[in-house]
């Protein structure tokens, strides 16, 4: 049987440290939450410092000895499970009174939630002992949130022995980290995103908890992050044939959220959901055929009882309205709430200086950028201590980062072996070759400032929680990289846990005064903006597929503003004076849209 989660809410992963070690900070109150596991050197300095916090003897994993990726990983998830197994058995015996963390666990749940209303029932009863009966029934029902995992397909360096002979199939950074999750003791979720990886959905196939046993129990089960329908279905079929069901669906707002961005080609995040609402169980009988298949070739079960997809949404929420809408008119199971929660120091590990900055924040310091090595647009903090750094580099005429982990290292333009385009090695080669080139200042600028954006990701986005724990620092590096969705613009103070959870299922409002559009309008906005930016992009030359991609990018968003505006009547909860706003937001843009000429390729005469 599937265990329902007591919350509506998950707190998606979050850049390398930020949720690294959330579970621990607050899974005994019934939260689930996602880990990043691809940075192995990071996860051995959360193994010692748990260790120690934990009382027991850590024993260091060594790069030299063999699987030593895949061994850090597993044992870092198994000593988190460890701890929060230990965390709410001490819990459960927490007696029922004012500001006792069992008291809490109850208290933060949502007013529908069952287990809410039994323990509403139970400080309602006068009689003592029915009282202590029903206590001992709520202490039973406790529930610990689930330590899932990620990993961002991309991220899959080869890696070598020290004679630099390439290591064999699973020993990858990706397919390593997914062995060291398999072979964990967890019960819980692996989320795959960032795009199809081939040798990693392949890799899968490997380890039984990923297959239902005879009573359709999945231990290990498998969660694709996806921008769109179409997206979900290729990739859920293709893991499908190799007898790997897909338990859910996690649709991420290609622009509005934290990290790496994945655009669609101006398909709005309304119009997505309406299609996966439509289109659930069509998609959920297609996959289980393919599944049931594998299975009865393999001599498993037909049908598992445990069979069922979730479809959940995550980007840009910040209000207790727009998650109940989404929940229940596209029948989502749970919402993702990200960037708001790294003001709450209680779940997410955010150093002192970043969160101060944070805190005073202006709108425009929230930006796309494209910083990430990856080639992929990256939600990025101009105040960040990483981007200081960055700029301090090129004004010494030094652009690039030292380059110590590698993760990133893809490119080989100029050398044989891999190196990173945030790299110093690669950034002086690229702007020598660029010298040499016979251009215009403009287009030599432009191209300049493309090669020196990149900045690195490896140290930025695990140095954080190392300078919070005043644990040793890679290389004494000490800039900081975060990565906040544009949503958090209108969140300007900590909060603790109670408070954030009270804000998302509307007990208090936590928003800063902003003028703060609904998210649908903000995502919209968000699109336009980088349609106009592409267009810029091809102001000089323009190919025949750049115009009809520019055309189709266009029209998505004008029929995503013909959804919206056929939906407004839907938002039941808003007020008259909140729908007429979004309606002539809506009219806003479109006619800035209509007015937005699409170039066309020039033709010799």
């Amino acid at each position: 049987m599937v265990q329902s989660p007591i919350h509506t809410f998950h707190i998606p992963v979050m850049g390398l440290c930020y949720t690294i070690d959330t579970p621990i900070k607050i899974g005994r109150f019934g939260i689930s939450s996602v880990v990043s596991i691809i940075e192995d050197e990071l996860v051995e300095k959360m193994r010692a410092h748990y260790y120690k916090e934990n009382g027991e003897n850590y024993i260091a994993i060594s790069k030299n000895e063999d699987n030593y990726r895949a061994e850090r990983i597993k044992d870092y998830l198994n000593l988190m499970k460890r701890i929060l197994d230990k965390q709410v058995a001490e819990l459960k015996e927490l007696p029922f009174e004012k500001d006792s963390e069992i008291v809490k666990y109850f208290e933060l749940l949502p007013k529908e939630s069952r287990l809410k209303m039994r323990y509403e029932e139970m400080l309602k009863e006068k009689n003592e002992s029915l009282k202590i009966e029903l206590q001992t029934q709520l202490r039973k029902q406790i529930i610990p949130g689930k330590i899932d995992v990620n990993i961002m397909s991309k991220l899959d360096r080869n890696t070598y022995s020290k004679t630099g002979e390439e290591l064999p199939l699973g020993f990858s950074d990706a397919l390593s980290a997914l062995r060291g999750f398999a072979e964990s003791e967890l019960d819980s979720s692996m989320i795959f995103s960032a795009g199809y990886n081939p040798r990693l959905y392949g890799y899968v196939e490997n380890f039984p908890d990923f297959f239902p046993t005879q009573n359709g129990y999945l231990k290990k089960k498998i969660v694709l992050k996806v921008s769109d329908f179409r997206s979900a279905l290729i990739q859920g079929k293709i893991l499908a044939k190799k007898g790997i069901w897909i338990s859910e669906f996690r649709i991420e707002s290609g622009l509005n959220c934290g990290g790496h961005a994945f655009p669609t080609e101006g398909y709005l995040l309304g119009p997505i959901l309406e299609e996966f609402k439509i289109k659930k169980y069509t998609l959920l009988n297609e996959l289980a055929d393919i599944c049931n298949t594998v299975w009865l070739e393999k001599g498993m079960i037909e049908n598992p009882l445990a069979l069922n997809l979730i479809i959940s949404a995550q980007g840009g929420i910040g209000t207790s309205n727009e998650d109940k809408f989404l929940r229940e008119h596209y029948q989502l199971s749970t919402t993702g709430w990200g960037s708001p929660f790294l003001m709450v120091p209680e779940a997410t590990s955010v150093d002192k200086e970043t969160l101060e900055k944070l805190i005073t924040a202006k709108q425009e310091d929230y930006y796309m950028s494209y910083a990430s090595p990856l080639g992929i647009p990256f939600n990025n903090f101009r105040k960040s201590s990483s981007e200081i750094q960055r700029k301090n580099r090129i004004e010494k005429g030094r652009p690039g980062s030292p380059c110590y982990k590698k993760f990133l290292a893809s490119d080989t333009e100029f050398t044989e072996t891999p190196i990173c385009t945030a790299s110093r090695e690669y950034q002086s080669l690229k702007i020598k070759q660029l010298q040499k080139k016979d251009i215009s200042a403009d287009v030599f600028n432009n191209e300049y400032n493309k090669i020196i954006e990149k900045d690195c990701l490896c140290e930025g986005l695990g140095a954080g929680i190392l300078i919070k724990n005043s644990l040793p620092l890679s290389h004494k590096l000490t800039a900081v990289a975060i990565c906040p969705g544009p949503n958090l613009a209108y969140f300007s103070k900590t909060n603790t846990l109670r408070e954030m959870v009270d804000h998302i299922y509307g007990r208090t409002n936590v928003l800063n005064s902003l003028n703060r559009p609904n998210i649908f309008i903000n995502e919209l906005n968000l699109y336009v903006d980088y349609l106009k930016k592409e267009i810029l992009n091809c102001s000089n030359s323009i190919s025949v597929n750049q115009t009809r991609y520019l055309q189709k990018f266009k029209n998505n968003l004008i029929e995503g503003i013909n959804y919206y505006k056929n939906l407004i009547p839907s938002l039941k909860m808003e007020t008259e004076k909140y729908l007429k706003i979004m309606k002539d937001e809506l009219t806003s843009i479109e006619t800035l849209l209509m007015n937005l000429v699409i170039p066309e390729v020039l033709l010799k005469p």
